[in-house]
């Protein structure tokens, strides 16, 4: 089964990407949008037995100190890799970049990725993809990760707000294929922000 799992979600990523400044009310925004997707049949990763049953997704509170605007380092002349996934399934993605930033005094740094089939296409050619585990994965938040969807930066910073990072299709569903977070997209801290592991 071919599954890209964001782009359900392209439709989201105006919703408060690009901003230089903390914007509540595009989180806000995103939530009932993501909320929305998953209570329509036709758009819902849900099973039919949770579907039936579902009201809204479980979110952390909106926190501005998730919100950070990163150093943007463009990584040329990197080697396209094949993105493991939950399943057989091999997409090709390459290396796009790094953003460098800081979190409680803390430095972090996270790999942004481009899926190149899905930048073939007119309409997603500015579409970034950011998978990242944290300390909250396994326990408050899925045990897999979670995904960030971003958009092409035009000068040498990048908005990550992680207020609207998000489950893989696989958290709520195993039929589908999701890429998994790459190791070095660990981070060592507690990013209690987005989307909580989903209960049944």
């Amino acid at each position: 089964m071919r599954t890209l799992l964001t782009l359900v979600f392209l439709s989201i990523l105006n919703f408060g990407f690009g901003q230089e400044k903390f914007d509540v009310a595009a989180v806000e925004k995103f939530q009932k949008k993501i909320n929305s997707e998953f209570a329509d049949a036709k758009t819902s990763p849900l099973t039919p037995e949770d579907l039936a049953a579902f009201k809204t997704l479980d979110f952390y509170p909106i926190n501005k100190k998730f919100f950070v605007i990163a150093k943007f380092v463009r990584t040329k002349k990197e080697k396209p890799f094949e993105m493991k996934t939950s399943t057989d399934r091999k997409p090709m993605y390459v290396k796009y970049g790094e953003a460098h930033f800081s979190i409680d005094g803390k430095s972090f740094q996270l790999n942004i990725y481009k899926n190149i089939e899905l930048s073939r296409k007119e309409e997603y050619k500015d579409y970034l993809f950011l998978p990242f585990s944290d300390l909250t994965s396994g326990n408050e938040s899925y045990i897999g990760g979670k995904y960030i969807d971003l958009t092409t930066p035009i000068a040498d910073t990048i908005v990550i707000d992680f207020n609207t990072s998000y489950n893989p299709y696989c958290a709520y569903n195993h039929k589908y294929s999701c890429p998994k977070v790459p190791l070095e997209n660990d981070l060592n801290i507690e990013v209690k922000a987005g989307v909580k592991q989903f209960h049944n």
